[in-house]
């Protein structure tokens, strides 16, 4: 695939080259919060990605993902489920069970449904099954939703069972129906993927209210942001050097702090942009300027407090 990205000094320490730039000491493990599996070959094929998209469509099983970290200090990867057929979580399961670089998987159900509570205890049977993902995506409205008594109820079922909410994708409504599940389900962590790639809006008044919903955002305690799809392309060209993203970068860092942003690189979504090591070279690069602390928050601190994820054969993170 092509990605128009010219291939710097700086790119390349993405590579293998990318674990010596932390500096002499070992570098910080990292848990990756937002990959996604999938295999077109599979009898009925998958229902993302389309065939003839961006996004690589080919089986991306653990094995590829495992390739493209090599030289990363990643130890530890999340699945998020992009597909809404419900016997697919049990074929990430079951995927995730043979490879223990997967640590966790965030699942694809419907609260609201008669159906899902029933569901919800079935796959959280499994250790690895860590939360669910809810959004605008599959022709799915979270505002609409978000409307029903039997929606939150759903929510503050997932959160009595310590599993947490990932949200699809982010606009000015999302942000603004986030702060409407952090009322209603105070007790619920939820999870904002992809933030970065949502930039502020340009007219006035909707630039208020994206103002608004992100100072309050700030303020809830169990919101949580992916600081993932950082990288776009200008003019046919993506740009990878950090000074063109770090004011967006920090605007998020100064409204959610240390403690509540997360790595993920949406593998291999991603490659629609660049390899994953280009975009884990400039958040690394970010990263590093905050400190060792603030990195291995990012990391992988952060993750285990909001996922619990599964410690399973590699030594690290500890």
């Amino acid at each position: 695939m092509r990605h128009n990205l010219p291939m710097t000094r700086r790119t390349l320490l993405g590579g293998a080259a990318g674990a010596a730039a932390w500096g002499a000491a070992e570098p910080t493990p990292v848990i990756d919060t937002h990959i996604h599996l999938y295999d077109p070959t599979r009898p009925g094929g998958v229902p993302w990605p389309p065939p003839n998209g961006r996004v690589p469509y080919q089986p991306m099983l653990p094995r590829q993902y495992r390739e493209v970290i090599k030289g990363l200090p990643i130890v530890g990867a999340i699945e998020v489920e992009c597909s809404p057929l419900v016997e697919d979580n049990q074929w990430v399961l079951d995927v995730a069970a043979q490879d223990t670089l997967v640590v966790g998987t965030v699942g694809n159900l419907e609260p609201g449904r008669p159906e899902f509570r029933r569901q919800l205890d079935r796959f959280r049977k499994a250790p690895l099954f860590r939360g669910i993902r809810c959004g605008y995506l599959w022709g799915r409205n979270l505002r609409q939703e978000l409307a029903k008594p039997a929606f939150v109820a759903d929510l503050k079922y997932l959160a009595q069972a310590g599993l947490s909410l990932d949200t699809a994708n982010p606009n000015l409504q999302l942000l603004q129906d986030v702060l409407g599940i952090a009322d209603r389900v105070p007790d619920l962590r939820v999870v904002i993927d992809h933030l970065p790639q949502f930039p502020p809006p340009a007219q006035a008044p909707a630039s208020g209210a994206y103002t608004a919903a992100m100072r309050e955002l700030g303020q809830r305690p169990k919101v949580y942001v992916k600081v993932s799809q950082v990288l776009r392309r200008v003019e046919g060209r993506v740009r990878a050097d950090l000074p063109f993203y770090r004011e967006r970068l920090d605007e998020i860092w100064d409204t959610f702090g240390p403690d509540r942003l997360l790595y993920g690189s949406d593998w291999p979504n991603s490659d629609q942009w660049a390899p994953l090591p280009v975009g884990f070279a400039l958040v690394r690069e970010y990263f590093a300027g905050k400190g060792r602390e603030a990195s291995e928050k990012y990391f992988w601190k952060n993750s285990l407090a909001v996922y619990g994820w599964v410690k399973r054969a590699n030594p690290r993170p500890r």
